[in-house]
Order: structure tokens, then C-alpha cells, then sequence
């Protein structure tokens, strides 16, 4: 199975870490190639979908697909916001209310007809979705995989800052050591 296309992406337990996967590309999972896990203009359409159902935050859209790919893919933040301001701007969604920061995106008209016209590339992106999901069997539950994802940003950012004490290091190992320890136990 072929998936590529739009934009970054983070793909969850299977080799790579932004825009890279060991699945895609037709080779199943075990390829090792970098690779877009949905075609030009296909995460469009999928948002518009989405957006046709009832009107979502961009968090919103991001954890749906997600839980579509069973947990084994999520689209980042730096492709799905400017996308949804590319909507935007084609006037086929609309910000339909500000709350706190967040903005609720709504399918305009245009968005809607824009969908309708290309029906079978959504149905397309969506079964590709059905069949990543069937390939992951599932996976792992998505809020653990969030939560090991947000670990491994945490210590690659307070690797990447520098100016580590010794102080520092051991309280870095002693709550790396501590946590899979009650992930052991559990």
C-alpha cells in the first residue's frame, strides 16, 4: 500500500521520527523508507470530511486521525494548522468561533461542494486510513503512545538545550529508571 503526499508527520512505533516510517511506500511494514501517509490534497480532503461531520478544533482533528490509524500515525500540528488555514483561505472552511486561543473550524458551502466533487478521493483517503489501521492491528492504545511520545520530545529537547550538572543527570536518570519501573509493575 502507497501512502504519501501532504505534508510531515509523526509516525508511532514503527522507526521514524518526523516524515519517516518503516511502513508506507508499498512495502508494508518493515521498509525502512521515508515516506507521506497521504497523497496531494488527500489530509484536505480527510479534514474536510471531518469538518463535514461537525465543526472541530485543530487538537480535535489531530486525535481523530489518530484513533482512524489505531494509534500508529498522527498528522503534527506544522502540517494540520497551516492546512486548516489553507481552507481557509480557499474559503472552503471557516473559523466559526474563538474560544480561549482555539479556533472551531466549520465547513463552508464551498468546502462542502469542493468535498462532493471529490467524493472518491476522500473514500480513497479513508480506506487507506481503514487499511493503515487494519496493518497496525490496532496498536497500542493512542494515549500511551502520546505519552511516550511527549517523554522522548521532553528529554530530546533538555538534550538538545545542553548545560547538563551532574545534578541534572541523575535526576534525569533517576525519573527515566523510576518510570519504567511502574511501567514494569503495571
Amino acid at each position: 500500500m502507497r501512502m504519501q503526499g501532504h505534508g510531515s508527520c509523526r509516525h508511532r512505533g514503527f522507526g521514524g521520527g518526523e516524515g519517516g516510517s518503516r511502513w508506507g511506500h508499498g512495502r508494508g511494514m518493515g521498509g525502512g523508507r521515508r515516506g507521506r501517509m497521504f497523497e496531494q490534497g488527500a489530509l484536505r480532503l480527510v479534514i474536510l470530511r471531518m469538518l463535514s461531520e461537525k465543526p472541530r478544533h485543530g487538537y480535535e482533528i489531530i486525535k481523530a486521525i489518530e484513533e482512524g490509524f489505531g494509534g500508529g500515525y498522527a498528522p503534527s500540528p506544522g502540517i494540520v494548522y497551516p492546512t486548516l488555514t489553507l481552507l481557509e483561505e480557499l474559503g472552503y472552511a471557516t473559523v466559526a468561533a474563538e474560544e480561549g486561543g482555539k479556533k472551531l473550524y466549520a465547513i463552508t458551502p464551498e468546502g462542502g461542494a469542493h468535498l462532493a466533487d471529490n467524493h472518491q478521493q476522500a473514500e480513497a483517503a479513508f480506506a487507506r486510513i481503514n487499511e493503515a489501521r487494519a496493518a497496525f492491528g490496532g496498536g497500542p492504545p493512542a494515549p500511551v503512545l502520546r505519552a511516550m511520545e511527549n517523554l522522548r520530545m521532553a528529554g530530546r529537547m533538555r538534550l538538545q538545550r545542553g548545560d547538563l550538572s551532574g545534578e541534572a543527570i541523575n535526576t534525569i536518570v533517576e525519573a527515566l529508571d523510576e518510570a519504567a519501573r511502574k511501567i514494569e509493575k503495571s
